[in-house]
């Protein structure tokens, strides 16, 4: 589960770090680790928030790149077509949302495109997160086992 975690980050699909951090529950489910609940509860936490800040990061970069509320949530609206639409929806629908929205206010296109880049961005920095979430769960459960191999052979 921590490896699709991982891989999670980088499929739209796949709720990435909420799987790392189930790969975690079921270490500590085992039975050869003891249960410590501190560590779920932080770990869940950080994944809850991180898996709610991917769909608000591209919302943001839209309006950080000088975007309108129309294009911030024409980048919203965007992201949850997308979903119907595969990973290639995920990837540009808030994109085209947010250019969507900004035209529709009538903004200079060159406004618009930037905007729209900013949702673009918004999206990268919500992966790279995601990312480096996933790989810090797989540290953990990596030492968590490394500490009880023998346990475990």
């Amino acid at each position: 589960m921590v490896a699709v975690g991982v891989a999670g980050s980088f499929l739209p699909v796949i709720p990435g770090p909420l799987c790392g951090w189930l790969g975690l529950l079921i270490i500590h489910l085992t039975g050869v680790i003891d249960m410590d609940w501190s560590f779920l509860g932080i770990t869940l936490s950080v994944a809850v928030l991180v898996f709610i800040l991917d769909y608000f990061i591209p919302i943001w970069g839209t309006k950080r790149f000088g975007g309108t509320k129309a294009g911030a949530y024409g980048a919203g609206i965007g992201m949850l077509v997308g979903l119907f639409m595969g990973p290639i929806g995920i990837i540009f629908g808030p994109f085209i949302g947010a250019l969507a929205g900004e035209i529709s206010q009538k903004t200079p296109m060159r406004q618009a495109y930037r905007a729209a880049f900013g949702s673009f961005i918004g999206f990268l920095t919500g992966t790279f997160l995601k990312f480096l979430i996933c790989v810090t769960f797989l540290v953990l459960y990596v030492l968590k086992f490394w500490a009880h191999k023998g346990d475990f052979l």
